[in-house]
């Protein structure tokens, strides 16, 4: 089972990576509470199709490390950089979900695009969904500092009464077994709470704005109209919008898990937009 160090802690982190060494790169950040598991109907298609599909558990997740520290985008983003040098990574397609996505922007504008040739976004809550000068319509943060209080009470009774609307169930295309649901709801449990809180406190100030307008790769933001997580116009079309050239597709009823619902379709717009 592959670990690796970070370089600024020696935190031990688990990672894997499926496909062939020479195939194209794909490296998949994953959403709050998840491993790498998340990303099955990508990683074993795609990585059976010839494509190289790398995945990290981040710090307080899956088989990682549980640690205090180390919560912050700038810290979360230097664990992925350590990942990308640890295997001399080049030309890679970084595909963030979820606050996966802030990370995934903080890396490019922390630690510049030597290694990433292109971004893709989905479902991101980058770039925020807290109320400021750059998104006056958004949450605040007062709102988000209770809803994290609630998820701290009682991590259980939200996991378990989030399936639902996580997938956007009931609507069309969106099947999802309830059997599923609940491997979905035991995956979450994978984080510590200690990671899952910490992790999730960082909404209450995340504004990256300023960022996502620096971004020199080409990037693709795919969101879904139903997401209950990450309302579209306040991150998904906020995103397009801010980031230069950027590509937005619009999944028709998907929810925040549209990696599991429209896998194929996500699929398809990987496979082309990394090149095959």
């Amino acid at each position: 089972m592959p670990y690796f160090t970070t370089a600024t802690d020696n935190t031990k982190l688990h990672f894997i990576d499926y496909g062939p060494a020479d195939g194209p790169t794909l490296v998949f950040v994953n959403s709050a509470y998840f491993g790498t598991e998340m990303w099955e109907f990508q990683m074993l298609p795609l990585a059976a199709e010839g494509y190289r599909c790398i995945g990290l558990d981040r710090r307080g997740h899956g088989k990682s490390e549980d640690v205090w520290g180390g919560f912050d985008l700038d810290t979360l983003a230097d664990d992925l950089g350590s990942l990308l040098d640890h295997l001399g990574l080049r030309d890679v397609t970084l595909i963030g979900h979820s606050l996966g996505a802030t990370e995934a922007v903080r890396y490019l504008t922390r630690h510049g695009s030597g290694r990433v040739a292109r971004l893709v976004l989905v479902a991101g809550m980058a770039p925020g969904i807290v109320r400021g000068d750059d998104n006056p319509e958004g949450l605040p943060a007062e709102a988000i500092a209770a809803a994290n209080e609630t998820f701290r009470r009682d991590r259980a009774e939200f996991f378990a009464t989030g399936g639902d609307a996580y997938f956007a169930l009931g609507l069309p295309g969106n099947d999802v077994s309830a059997a599923y649901v609940q491997k979905v709801i035991q995956d979450c449990h994978g984080a510590t709470a200690r990671g899952a809180t910490a992790l999730v406190a960082n909404l209450e100030t995340l504004e990256m704005a300023p960022e996502v307008r620096k971004l020199d790769v080409p990037t693709l933001v795919i969101h879904g109209d139903q997401d209950a997580s990450a309302p579209i116009d306040l991150t998904g079309r906020r995103a397009a919008a801010l980031i230069p050239g950027s590509t937005f597709k619009l999944y028709e009823n998907g929810g925040h898990g549209l990696y599991v619902t429209h896998a194929e379709r996500l699929n398809a717009d990987l496979r082309e937009f990394s090149g095959r």
